[in-house]
């Protein structure tokens, strides 16, 4: 027996393989390594970049050894760049945006998460900036090829379900941690150019230590786990950016996520 699963490509392995999407058909009871290989057998361009593969299934990071089922999504992540919902005094505006935005979405979240009971409203903006940063696995030749150039813009790509679903998580243990009930993370989409906003973050709060330090984990966190995908623009050609996505909060023992 065999079972057809959907796997989805981001970023640059989007790139080299040249597609979004490929359908695999594998045997009964195979695994998502078994889903890797027969993607590698394919697309054998691929295969450096297993070192620093996370991967997912149906929305959600799952380990290597996870079985598969008939109709299963598999996204293969590569290194990550890195709504709204309202329950009594919770609010929270977790957001892709594909729309530019400048320092006034600051004022705009201020006005949409304090309430008469905040003495504190933390805001961080982080901007397309000149300077390259760290290339992702594999990048290293091309961004050698960039060296002393200036970036001009960047280009980010999102796994959308799957990264609203882990700024949730985020704002989840936000409030466990800090007691922070209101945070807004917005992150774009799309091209970014020099000088504008890429994300903002937000956390209001009655006290100022509690809202500094729910921002800062709020924007370290994203970083560090949202399957959001960052490529450095030049002239004449792009660096992708980043490192191994995290499955989960840091608390300094994490392996591969189970099956």
């Amino acid at each position: 027996m065999t079972l057809l699963v959907r796997v989805r490509l981001f970023a640059i392995q989007r790139e080299l393989s040249g597609t979004r999407e490929v359908a695999l058909e594998l045997p009964d009871g195979a695994d998502i390594e078994a889903a890797w290989a027969a993607l590698i057998a394919r697309f054998p361009v691929l295969a450096p970049g297993r070192p620093s593969m996370r991967f997912a299934r149906n929305g959600e990071y799952a380990g290597s050894t996870a079985i598969l089922a008939d109709g299963d999504e598999v996204a293969m992540i590569p290194p990550v760049s890195g709504g709204a919902g309202v329950a009594g005094d919770e609010i929270r505006i977790l957001e892709l945006r594909e729309t530019p935005f400048d320092a006034g979405i600051l004022g705009e979240l201020a006005d949409r998460l304090a309430v008469p009971e905040d003495g504190a409203f933390v805001g961080f903006l982080g901007r397309t900036r000149s300077t390259p940063g760290t290339p992702a696995p594999g990048q290293e030749a091309e961004a050698a090829r960039h060296a002393g150039r200036s970036v001009e813009s960047l280009e980010y790509e999102a796994h959308d379900a799957m990264a609203l679903a882990i700024l949730a998580s985020i704002a989840d243990e936000t409030t466990s941690r800090f007691g922070v009930t209101r945070l807004a993370i917005v992150h774009r989409t799309g091209e970014v150019p020099l000088g504008e906003p890429s994300i903002a973050v937000a956390a209001a709060a009655p006290h100022r230590e509690a809202a500094f330090a729910a921002a800062r984990y709020a924007i370290d966190e994203t970083k560090a786990r949202a399957p959001i995908w960052k490529a450095e623009r030049f002239a004449d050609g792009h660096v992708w950016i980043g490192h191994q996505a995290r499955t989960g909060p840091d608390d300094g023992r994490e392996t591969e996520p189970p099956a």
